[in-house]
């Protein structure tokens, strides 16, 4: 996701999750309690996506350039190690 849709679903999901859990203090009891059912996961989960930065920076660690080279290199150092630090 980049910043200005994670900032969207993230608001949205907060503003929702807000008044899911503020509404049941003006409704029934047991409309109140469906109602932070779905209020509370929905403040979590949209203040995790609002603040989450890391997925912006394994976006560009994935890069179709590096991730494979990256990849090979590992695969090599791997088989270096087995083979007692000899190379090919």
């Amino acid at each position: 996701m980049n910043i200005m849709s994670r900032t969207i679903a993230g608001a949205v999901m907060i503003f929702v999750g807000v008044i899911l859990i503020v509404l049941p203090f003006f409704l029934s009891e047991k409309a109140s309690f469906f109602m932070w059912i779905y209020g509370i996961p929905l403040l979590v989960i949209g203040c995790f996506i609002l603040f989450n930065k890391r997925e912006d920076q394994i976006e560009q660690i994935r890069s179709p350039h590096s991730s494979a080279g990256k990849r090979r290199m590992k695969e090599d150092e791997i088989e270096q190690i087995k083979s007692g630090g000899k190379k090919k």
